[in-house]
């Protein structure tokens, strides 16, 4: 077997971590962990991808390892072994390659966006081999894999106290805290990683909706950029609203349009946003902004289908009479108050999932991770740490005293926004759903009894009573309906 190591003083030293998968996360990542100090031991199933890794990073602690057997012996007790290759099968066939080679409590880390049944799964599974295993979400993109990510560690707490100097070196900083926690056993760290796609998708979506209204009311693409830039700079700060600015100002080479303008509109998704709501609706929890930024997504797929249907069906040409200052501060309020729900329903789910499953999740904890490194980092995460950590047993985050003074003062330009999108035709579909979960859990009274009229109609399912205890349930032998 032969190493391919960068320089003469890793050849006695043993590697203090290593790494398997170079694509480009990984290679960011292995980056990363050196930069902090330690020693890193790569290995890729294309050799070449790992010779020309260490070549092009010289006098840096990496060994590169032509061969599985080389790699694992080149890495110090308990080895720290991080996977870095496409979620599913793949996973599952790196680990097989890597047990037989393994000693008692060695560490296998699954950094990829991994469905946390699967690492609930290997997790079972190598425990019984005497192996530990970890499943990290990993969020930040490539940016944050070199720099510093947000990073969502699942599995044993004495696995974690183990990984803990080299993930807290690695994560982003914010106030000086590292951007990294134990979640919890099992699969919590990869399941904490899914809802923060779902919230994702539903940010994502919001935002362009805003952008949508924008473009259908007459705004440029600069004076949209000009718009999401400067909001940045206020409450509505964050990593989304910053490369959104940052997208509408690019120029295409070609034609010198806007970039964006030139862009198909058809969204792309790897599953995890699917995976949430499938979560979701298992455990009879709304997430209807998401669901709407997921179906948004499919929709947006259906492209041929859209440019014949929009020959087909009618609706209004929009006409907007307000000026567009005004229009703008209520998008803004809109697009704050819709975000609100957003995490308001992740973060509902996580609650109710970390309680069935007895995780032991520290919801302040995680959205503190959040506020740096991650896709989804804003300014806002700070309220969110707080309303959380002030009150342990906040039942929807809606009712925390800063989020109900947001909503409350937000709530009027929030209806004018939907209704305007309404009335001019422009699908808001996540505005819509905030809103009207907004609206249906603040509702002291919903037409739920006369859904429960109907289902005892045809059904006999029962009803409870508005007059009598809870708990009673009552049938009515109700009129024979013919025909």
């Amino acid at each position: 077997m032969k190493d391919t190591m960068s320089s003469t003083s890793t050849e006695s030293k043993k590697s203090d971590f290593g790494l398997i998968g170079l694509a480009v996360m990984g290679q960011n990542l292995v980056l990363n962990v050196e930069s902090r100090g330690f020693q890193v031991s790569v290995f890729n199933r294309t050799t070449d991808k790992t010779d020309e890794f260490v070549a092009k990073n010289p006098g840096k602690k990496l060994v590169g390892c032509d061969t599985l057997e080389a790699f694992v012996q080149s890495l110090a007790l308990p080895r720290k072994i991080q996977i870095m290759v496409k979620a599913g099968a793949p996973v599952d066939q790196v680990i097989e390659q890597l047990i037989p080679l393994l000693d008692k409590d060695d560490i296998v880390i699954d950094g990829g966006n991994s469905l946390y049944t699967d690492t609930e799964r290997r997790d079972a599974y190598l425990a019984g081999k005497g192996l530990r295993f970890v499943g990290a979400g990993v969020s930040g993109g490539e940016e944050g894999a070199r720099k510093g990510p947000a990073i969502m560690p699942g599995g044993p707490a004495s696995t974690w106290e183990v990984m803990k100097p080299i993930f807290e070196s690695i994560a982003a900083k914010v106030d000086g805290e590292p951007c990294v926690i134990h979640i919890g056993p099992g699969g919590a760290g990869h399941y904490v990683k899914m809802i923060h796609n779902g919230i994702e998708y539903g940010d994502m979506q919001l935002i362009c909706e805003a952008y949508s209204l924008f473009k259908a009311a007459g705004f440029t693409t600069d004076e949209m950029a000009a718009i999401f830039n400067e909001w940045n700079e206020g409450d509505l700060q964050s990593y989304l609203i910053q490369i959104t600015g940052k997208a509408l100002e690019q120029k295409d080479p070609e034609t010198g349009n806007a970039l964006v303008d030139m862009i198909l509109d058809k969204a792309g998704q790897k599953g995890t946003g699917q995976w949430t709501l499938i979560n979701a609706a298992e455990q009879a929890i709304v997430i209807s902004t998401i669901n709407a930024a997921v179906e948004a997504r499919v929709l947006s797929s259906q492209k041929k289908q859209r440019v014949v249907a929009s020959k087909l069906l009618q609706g209004p040409k929009p006409a907007f009479s307000i000026e567009k200052k005004a229009l703008v501060d209520k998008v803004h309020d809109a697009l704050y108050a819709s975000k609100v729900v957003s995490y308001t329903q992740g973060f509902d789910l996580i609650k109710t999932m970390g309680e069935k499953k007895q995780w032991g999740l520290d919801l302040g904890g995680i959205a503190s991770i959040w506020r740096g490194g991650c896709i989804i980092r804003a300014r806002f995460l700070n309220r969110i740490t707080d309303a959380y950590r002030n009150d342990k047993a906040l039942t929807n985050l809606m009712l925390d005293p800063f989020f109900q003074d947001l909503l409350n003062s937000t709530q009027q330009n929030w209806r004018e926004v939907v209704a305007m999108a309404v009335s001019n035709g422009i699908p808001v579909p996540a505005f819509g759903a905030s809103l009207a979960y907004y609206d249906s859990y603040r509702a002291e009274r919903l037409p739920a009894n006369l859904l429960q009229a109907q289902r005892d109609f045809f059904g006999a399912h029962t009803y409870e009573r508005v007059d009598k205890p809870e708990g009673q349930f009552f049938h009515t032998a109700w009129p024979e309906v013919i025909g």
